[in-house]
């Protein structure tokens, strides 16, 4: 349908749907080169181990990789519903579509898809985004000037900032705060992986379990919607679920609370076994360091023979090249 020389009214352009967040994807392909990264030195590993330190380094990117792309995920609250409603503004037709409604930590996702897509002699298949960032406002003006399909702007002008149903506060603050602690529980998660790598493993221990409180503090932040009345939608009631993005990563909380609490028990009841199949030594903590052959620098002793005599604890046995040290 065209007003006159070829100008079309609405959509200029041939539309296509918004199909992954770029964001989400990059962070993906990022833990993924990691992995893999990881899987070809794996082989220069030997012995037993090489099994423990390809369960504990898949374990520790995958606990990683859900902290962060969760951050970017627009799955943590959906609700969505079958409707018969109007398509355009200005226009009585009325087209049968499934209404989505996808929540994220800086942003909403509305998607319109038709039942059946093809209608009006038109491609009913549409996913758009709002930010937070940008005030949800400008982008909602934006979508007006642009023409989208009427009800893809009825459900974004609930999120806009003066609409009664008080949406926007609610799930942009309770996004903000919940962002902040996820990557305040990704710091964690890089310092415990630090100390796992040095003769402190009792500490490393306590950063999981304390990435983990922050993983269930994020989710307590963004759980606070849900005491907001709902709002009513004249198309139909859309009632909002909990997303994969929350499932995800409350099952990554609890396996960074298990295995730090593991790791902390473990720590107290075989330190010496723990440290070993960690790769790291030390000094255990009241142990004496073992004292073994030493050897002298022959300039100190110039030649001469040293009768065997008491030094402190130790006694020390000299002769013109070398010293025994016996406790």
């Amino acid at each position: 349908m065209t007003f006159y020389d070829g100008i079309y009214p609405f959509y200029p352009r041939q539309r296509t749907p918004f199909i992954f967040s770029l964001d989400l994807l990059t962070v993906i392909l990022v833990f993924l080169v990691l992995a893999g990264t990881f899987c070809l030195i794996l082989p220069g590993i030997r012995g037993k181990s090489r099994l423990f330190w390809m369960f504990r380094i898949l374990l520790s990117l995958f606990i990683g990789a859900v902290i962060v792309a969760v951050n970017f995920s627009r799955d943590w609250a959906t609700g969505g519903v079958k409707a018969n409603t109007t398509y355009k503004s200005f226009s009585s037709a009325v087209v049968h579509a499934d209404v989505g409604l996808w929540v994220g930590l800086s942003g909403i996702n509305v998607t319109l898809k038709g039942d059946p897509v093809n209608q009006l002699n038109e491609t009913i298949n549409y996913n758009e985004m709002f930010q937070w960032t940008n005030i949800l406002d400008e982008d909602y003006a934006e979508a007006l000037e642009r023409g989208l399909p009427s009800p893809i702007l009825y459900i974004a002008e609930k999120f806009t900032l003066n609409s009664p149903c008080g949406l926007y506060h609610q799930y942009r603050y309770a996004g903000r705060y919940t962002s902040a602690t996820l990557w305040t529980a990704f710091c964690c998660w890089l310092i415990a992986n630090i100390l796992f790598s040095m003769p402190v493993i009792f500490y490393a221990g306590c950063m999981m379990v304390t990435t983990g409180a922050f993983i269930f503090f994020s989710l307590a932040s963004f759980a606070t919607i849900q005491n907001i009345p709902p709002c009513n939608f004249t198309m139909g009631a859309v009632s909002m679920e909990a997303g994969f993005a929350k499932g995800t990563l409350g099952f990554a909380g609890l396996l960074c609370t298990l295995l730090g609490l593991l790791v902390v028990i473990l720590d107290s009841v075989v330190p010496e076994t723990l440290r070993e199949a960690f790769g790291v030594s030390g000094d255990v903590e009241g142990e004496q360091p073992a004292l073994g052959k030493q050897y002298l620098n022959p300039g100190f002793v110039e030649g001469k023979d040293i009768n065997t005599h008491l030094h402190g604890d130790f006694k020390v046995s000299l002769s013109s090249r070398k010293v025994n040290l016996i406790l």
